[in-house]
């Protein structure tokens, strides 16, 4: 991935990574009205970003999120731009990822490879950068941007991913004549840290958005509809991997675990069906629907899932979760970004209880101590 001689950019070496989802996000990834339901003030991100670099976690990934899902919560109408949250948990943090989310729609390249090398030199090469193509007509209306079909969308954020790479790379101007963009004597300084260039990852689930992974970036992010058929999903983007190189692949993950698979079934049913916002969900599941995931297109529960966190539902005690993540590391899926009804609360748990389990199962290595 990095030049000879240039910083190593990688997860690090356990088997099974993890990391904390949308918690820049007002409501996290839940639709919920339970009064525990997550507040994402800054105060409480710079808490569970150092509770989740204390613990191990491997990285922190944002919602690049315009516009929210209305009803009583509004659930994502409150949120951090994702490269100045990044910026600041960067330093504020020792080992962890952070990411920066970006619609390469809304944002320059030019302008938006010197913020990420900014951000990298603050986190001393911890910073990543999550490519968003987008779908949401509200917010490229309220950027006064063309939604795009679906291909040219993904043309797009190819040309742009590509101009950011040379900035990062080249060390003489460049003019750049496309399809998308013309531009005149560009360069870059400072050059990301250390050498080398962030960590690149993209959410794909399309046949199209897999292929345009498979050519750009480091790691995919993929959703899980159902076990079936994800080794075959992945194919594609493997495929591509350079000889010497690894690549990976993490899902979205909704983790609710307890002591018992009661405890936790108990609480989801809480979550939901006693606290759920089905006026959000109402209108989340008829605005998705107009352009549906494949997981929505799937569930037979669409506003309940939606409620409890859409990720994959990890619901059960905590060797339940372990054994789920065996399961899913055997398929060929070699991390969570996981969302929480409650990052701050739910952390110590998920470092007491499911991290050593994790460390029993060979999935994790064992913690060592920060210098």
């Amino acid at each position: 991935m990095a030049a000879d001689g240039a910083q190593k950019r990688d997860f690090g070496g356990n088997a099974f990574k993890l990391g904390l989802f949308g918690m820049n996000c007002s409501g996290g990834l839940s639709l919920t009205k339970a009064p525990e339901r997550w507040d994402a003030s800054w105060e409480n991100n710079l808490a569970a970003a150092k509770m989740a670099d204390e613990a191990g976690l491997e990285f922190l990934l944002p919602i690049g999120r315009w516009h929210g899902y209305r009803g009583e919560t509004d659930t994502q109408g409150t949120t951090f731009e994702t490269l100045t949250w990044a910026c600041g948990l960067l330093a504020a943090t020792q080992r962890i990822r952070a990411f920066g989310t970006v619609h390469v729609a809304f944002i320059n390249p030019v302008f938006a490879a010197k913020q990420m090398v900014t951000a990298d030199h603050i986190g001393r090469g911890r910073f990543g950068l999550n490519i968003v193509s987008g779908w949401n007509p509200t917010e490229f209306g309220m950027f006064g941007v063309e939604l795009k079909d679906h291909d040219d969308r993904y043309g797009y954020a190819e040309e742009w991913i590509q101009i950011v790479k040379r900035i990062w790379s080249e060390t003489e101007p460049f003019d750049h004549d496309g399809k998308y963009f013309t531009l005149r004597g560009v360069l870059g300084k400072p050059k990301p840290f250390g050498g080398g260039r962030p960590i690149l990852v993209s959410a794909g689930n399309s046949e199209m958005g897999r292929a345009f992974a498979a050519r750009n970036v480091d790691c995919l992010f993929t959703a899980i509809p159902k076990l079936d058929g994800i080794p075959e999903k992945l194919g594609v983007f493997r495929s591509f991997t350079p000889a010497g190189q690894s690549r990976e692949a993490f899902a979205s993950a909704h983790l609710m675990c307890r002591g018992t698979r009661k405890e936790a079934e108990d609480y989801h049913h809480y979550i939901v069906h006693e606290q759920g916002d089905w006026e959000a969900a109402e209108y989340a599941a008829n605005y998705r629907g107009k352009r549906p995931n494949s997981w929505m297109r799937d569930e037979k529960d669409i506003k309940a899932r939606l409620i409890s966190g859409a990720g994959y539902p990890i619901i059960g005690s905590y060797d339940d979760a372990v054994e789920t993540m065996r399961k899913l590391k055997s398929i060929g899926i070699d991390g969570l970004a996981c969302g929480m009804i409650n990052y701050v609360r739910d952390m110590p748990a998920i470092r007491d209880e499911l991290i050593p389990r994790m460390e029993r199962a060979g999935l994790r290595e064992k913690r060592r101590e920060a210098a």
